[in-house]
């Protein structure tokens, strides 16, 4: 993320490069940390299984994949610039390793994904993180 031009236009999909680092940042990893707290799963009980078949498999997101809990329009930066964004990014990753330090049986509830343990929120985050980059046009390297 560090290495985007902040001013490439995305391939699908309404965020700027800042917009998304913010998404991922105080979304995403804020919610896999437990520091943003999820009372509610939206996904039905009965479809739990297949979200998480989904998640843990090599299968990307779709391209402009919505999300219920994000409005129609992305929300406006918090910070002055791509590279304050990406520090607060760094900052948030920080705690979430140190949140799984300090208790390996943690487990925090993403609302489409349900319970997740460490390995299942690093799965989550790296497939959501490659989701965005794809946004902004880099694919990942076949190994």
């Amino acid at each position: 993320m560090q290495q985007l031009n902040p001013s490439t236009p995305p391939r699908w999909g309404k965020m700027s490069v800042q917009q998304m680092i913010e998404h991922y940042s105080g979304d995403a990893v804020r919610t896999a940390s437990g520091r943003l707290k999820i009372e509610k799963i939206i996904t039905p009980p009965e479809k739990l299984g297949l979200m998480r078949e989904f998640m843990m498999s090599d299968k990307p997101f779709k391209e402009n994949t919505k999300n219920a809990l994000l409005g129609e329009e992305p929300s406006p930066v918090r910070f002055n610039t791509v590279q304050a964004a990406i520090g607060a990014l760094q900052q948030e990753l920080i705690y979430f390793f140190g949140a799984f330090a300090r208790d390996p049986e943690l487990v925090t509830r993403n609302p489409f994904f349900g319970d997740l343990n460490f390995e299942q929120n690093v799965q989550l985050l790296y497939k959501h993180a490659l989701h965005h980059l794809r946004q902004f046009g880099v694919e990942p390297m076949n190994t």
